[in-house]
Formats: structure tokens, sequence, C-alpha cells
């Protein structure tokens, strides 16, 4: 079989198996949330953390109960690395530089996980499973928790009340990520990866002495990783390592598990809104983009000429022969498009143009389908875009599900879509302007410059993948990375609540023969040309400077 045949092969699986698991997850989760019943476990999460389920919350309470649950996450992941060198199972390590502590604390907390060290090299059992695997729970679960609260903004009228946080984030974990997560680490386990609380190993005997290895709860920490659209990898090869993913079945299944529950809260937001052709219009929005550019991308990995590329089957460098082109090419897309940092190739041995569609896909605002929650509300502030853009086109004042778009509402939505390219491009040109952060890179001219602008795109848009060879593990990278991370995480989800709040006190406006059908192909096709537009205008300029440069001079 040809690798290009077994790349397209591995893509038809994949769409097969999300479809199938497209409505009944969908429709799970919007019952989920809908639900006025109490699981007598989370009663009891409830009755220890001293909330009131019941109690609905309009947009600023909604908002401090974000904001306050995940402060208290950031300092308590920060102080248990720092104390990491005095805990039990900590495998010899010592504790974590503050740096890095707050560098990987604000990561984690923000769904990022980005990780500028060596995972089977300083973290230890504790660390990892009581710290940052517990994270990739809950944070996922504040991603869902936020757009749930912005779909009830379009579905309630004359109220500002979207719902209880402290309830979305509890059902979120105990109703959908934990079950998930249960059966996935089975799955994983029978693939092959590894699922212990072993201490080091000396495996063999190589030139320069032994090498060593250590165990862990990795297919319990790789399943919500990929779940959850986190990424942070147990072993630093992350997800091309052999002990997290060890074969190319379980390749397709992480894939999967990434994205399955973005594409299927298309769904939860259309039984939500009492409408499951928006929703359907939605989806095909978000599968419009990831179909064209996963094919692009394995067109252009598969077609280098060259006898070397010939020979392997395409641009194989840096890529795991378990996977192959076709494995790796819609890999690197599914995490680039959510917020996964993920990685089973290396980005920067990927074609100039390669790269660039890697860039492009986190740029775009990761939103096809994006992250777990991030997602869903990131492509609603898009089509509220859209829509305002259509109304301005036409002289009608803008409607999207019967809610008016006015000046407060599309204030908010310009506030949201500003905020993350201001974070990558002012922070990359600060790194490039200063003397000692270009000290890290290990390339120079339009390559040297992807590194950077692939960190700070990264990490503003809480992907957490990095584009290799760049040494960010310094005080620069750590901080500044950090800070784009928190700020673009929280940010936005100010103005997706304030947005959700100032729908949700509307009255609805009946439909007319002048309103925009938001449910039809034509909108859809509105809706990815806005996407594409507004993000080219955004970040061209920086990728003629990178990726563009690099293809071009190839």
């Amino acid at each position: 079989m040809s690798p290009v045949l077994a790349g397209v092969l591995q893509l038809l699986a994949l769409i097969v198996a999300l479809g199938l698991s497209y409505r009944p997850l969908g429709d799970y989760m919007a019952r989920v949330y809908s639900s006025e019943r109490h699981y007598r476990p989370e009663k009891w999460i409830y009755k220890a953390i001293g909330a009131n389920p019941n109690v609905e919350m309009r947009w600023p309470a909604y908002l401090r109960g974000v904001l306050a649950f995940s402060v208290v996450s950031v300092l308590f992941l920060y102080l248990l690395q720092r104390v990491q060198g005095s805990l039990p199972g900590s495998l010899g390590f010592v504790s974590i530089d503050p740096d890095q502590a707050f560098n990987t604390a604000a990561s984690f907390v923000a769904n990022t996980n980005w990780q500028s060290y060596y995972g089977e090299q300083a973290m230890g059992h504790v660390v990892q499973t009581g710290g940052l695997a517990v994270q990739n729970f809950v944070s996922a679960a504040v991603g869902i928790a936020v757009a749930v609260a912005l779909v009830r903004g379009f579905a309630r009228s004359r109220t500002g009340e979207l719902g209880n946080f402290w309830a979305d984030l509890v059902r979120g974990v105990v109703r959908i990520l934990l079950p998930i997560s249960v059966v996935g680490a089975l799955v994983l386990v029978a693939c092959g990866a590894i699922q212990n609380f072993s201490g080091i190993h000396e495996v063999g005997q190589f030139t320069g002495g032994a090498q060593q290895w250590n165990g862990g709860a990795v297919a319990s920490q790789e399943v919500i990783k990929e779940l959850g659209t986190n990424g942070g990898g147990y072993f630093n090869a992350n997800s091309a390592h052999p002990f997290e993913n060890p074969n190319g079945l379980s390749n397709l299944f992480e894939i999967y598990l990434i994205l399955v529950i973005p594409f299927a809260l298309t769904r939860t937001f259309g039984r939500m809104v009492g409408s499951i052709k928006q929703g359907y219009a939605i989806l095909a929005t978000m599968a419009t983009i990831w179909v064209g550019f996963t094919a692009l991308m394995m067109w252009t990995e598969f077609a280098h000429h060259g006898p070397a590329f010939e020979l392997a089957g395409g641009a194989m460098e840096g890529k795991e022969t378990r996977f192959g082109v076709g494995g790796s090419s819609i890999f690197a897309v599914a995490t680039t498009l959510t917020s996964t940092g993920a990685v089973n190739s290396f980005h920067s041995s990927y074609t100039g143009f390669g790269g660039g569609i890697n860039l492009l896909g986190m740029q775009l605002g990761e939103i096809a389908p994006g992250g777990v929650g991030s997602g869903l509300y990131g492509m609603l502030i898009m089509a509220v875009i859209a829509v305002f853009i259509a109304g301005l086109m036409v002289g009608r004042t803008p409607e999207y599900l019967g809610k008016k778009i006015g000046t407060r509402e599309i204030k908010f939505a310009a506030l949201y879509i500003l905020v993350t390219p201001a974070l990558v491009l002012c922070f990359t040109a600060l790194a490039m302007a200063l003397p000692t952060p270009v000290h890290s890179m290990t390339n120079s001219g339009a390559h040297g410059f992807s590194e950077i602008l692939y960190a700070y795109t990264s990490g503003a848009n809480n992907n957490g993948s990095a584009f290799a060879g760049l040494n960010a593990d310094t005080q620069w990278f750590n901080t500044t990375i950090g800070i784009a991370m928190l700020l673009g995480r929280f940010l936005p989800m100010v103005f997706v609540l304030a947005l959700a709040g100032s729908l949700a006190e509307q009255t609805p406006v009946p439909e007319t023969a002048g309103t925009l059908r938001t449910e039809k192909p034509l909108f859809t096709g509105l809706l990815v040309g806005t996407i594409v537009i507004v993000t080219g205008l955004t970040y061209f300029p920086a990728l003629a400077l990178g990726p563009l440069a690099e293809g071009l001079a190839a």
C-alpha cells in the first residue's frame, strides 16, 4: 500500500468514527448541562467546596467563579512543584525552579500544557499524577463550562442568568471527562501504552553508558491529555514516544480523542438553542476548515521531489516511521486546529509551507473544531462577526439566533478577536528586538523567526505545541510565555461571558423575511470567509517573514 493511500484511509476511518460518535455524545452533553439532578458524588464535592449548585449566576458571578478557581489552581500547582523534592514518589528529582514552576502552573491551568522541561527528567509521580493530570481534567471542564454559558446566553431571554459555574465544572469532570477517560485509558493500555508507578530503570548498555527510563501512570494521563485538548506529555518526546503512543492504531485513537468532544459540542449547541440545523451549520464550518487544512498538509508533506523523499515516501525527517507522513500530518493539523499541545512529530522539521499550516491553524483561533469548549465559543464569536458583516452589506441590524447584535455585543466580539493577536505579535516583536531572547534560537533567518513566532502563537492561543529548535527554558521565555498563556486564556473568557450576559438579557427578535438564515450553506461560506480574511489580515505580515519566506526560498 502506498503511503498516500494509507494516509487517506486513516483520514476516512477517522471521519467515520467521529460521525458515529457525533449524535449520541452531543445529545448526552446537552442533557448533562440541562439536567436539574445532582448525583451523589457531585453533592459530596459541592459540600466539600461550599458551593450551592442550584443558585443561578449572572455573568460577573460566573466569571468570578472561573477566575477564583483558576487562581487557586495556579497557586496549588506552583507550590506542588516547588516542594517536589520533599514529596514521596519524586523519583529523586529536585524541586522545580521558580520561573519554570510558574510557567508550568500557568500552562496547565490555562489548558495550554506548554512544556519547557523534560518530563521524564523533572517531574515525579506525585506532580505528574496529582498535579498535572488533575489540571488536565479541570481546565478542560472550565472551557466547556464557559462555552455552555455562552450557549445559554443565546438560548435564554429576559434574564442575565447563565447557570452555575460550580455545577457546570463538576458535571463536566464527573459525567463527561472521567467516564470517557476510563474507557480510553484501557484502550491505550491494550495498544501498548504503559501504566504503572515504577521507578527509574537502566535499559541496556550504549556508547557512553546505560540509558535510563522511568515508568508512570502514562495511559491515564495520555487519554485526558488528548480528550481535554491539553497536550502535556509524560515524556519529552510527547506522543512520539512509544510509551505514550505505541503504534498506528493508538495514534489514530488519540487523534479521535482530540476531536470528538469539540465536534460533538456543535450538536450540544444545536440542542440547547432549539435548532439542530444551527449546530450543523457550525459543524460544517469547522469540518470544512479541518478537512481543507488536513488535505493541504498531506499534499505539502507528500509532494516533495528528490530521491531521498521519494524513497521515504514523503518528507519523513522529524516523523516517526510508526506513523508515516499521513498519520503525522493528520495528527499535526488536529492538534494545531485545537488547543492541544501534543505532537507525534516535530513541526520544525516540516516543510516551510507545512510549518506555516501549523502556525495558521493556531492563528485562526483554534476553532476548527478547536479546544474543548474554547473551540465552540470561539466559533460563535466569529459567527457574531459574520452576521455583523452581513448586516452591514444589506443595511439591516444584524441578528443571530433571534438576538440583535448591537454596539455592545460587537464590541465584546471585537475585543475577543483582538486580544490573542496583540499578545502574539507584541511578545514576538519584543523577543526579536531584545539581545538575549534571540540567543535561544537554534536557526537563523526565516526559520529562526518562525521558532519564536510559533512559541508565542502556541502560548497565547493555549495550544502548547512547540516548533522545536527553540530553547524556551530561560527566565525570559518561561515568564513571558507564562504571561501570554494566562492572558490568552482568561481575557477572552471575560468578553465571552460578558457577551453571554448581554444576549441573555435581550428579548428575542421575531424572524422575518429579511432575517439572515444562519443555518444555510450560504452562511457557512460567509463564516469560513470571515475567519480566513480576519486571520489573514492580522497575521499575514508575520507569516510572510517566517514560513512563507522559507517555503518560497526552498
